[in-house]
């Protein structure tokens, strides 16, 4: 079976990741998630994050890493900037439902 440039290799992992930042940025715009209650907030706390630290940073950030190994789905890690130019990353997923669940938030240095 012929394989295609498409079918592997950077272009395609690069595909994806558009196509998940994406569904990611949707779902927040549309506000169907959820947190980890209370390991989420609580991270958000304690770094001095607000809701709208996450917002931006999904909006502005980028995939960096992906979790392929969770048998309750892929997560991922999105890097971007906060309202007050620091850099956090997220890590969610799309549960079964369809709903993003954001799992865990921290600075980045």
């Amino acid at each position: 079976m012929a394989r295609h440039r498409s079918d592997h290799g950077p272009f395609e992992t690069r595909r994806k990741h558009l196509g998940a930042l994406d569904t990611i940025r949707r779902k927040i715009r549309s506000e169907e998630y959820e947190v980890v209650v209370p390991h989420f907030v609580e991270e958000m706390i304690n770094d001095g994050l607000g809701f709208g630290d996450i917002e931006m940073a999904i909006a502005r950030g980028r995939i960096r890493r992906r979790f392929t190994h969770d048998p309750r789905g892929t997560r991922y890690e999105v890097v971007g900037p906060t309202t007050d130019g620091r850099k956090v990353a997220v890590i969610c997923r799309v549960k079964g439902t369809g709903t993003l669940l954001l799992v865990t938030t921290y600075l980045v240095e």
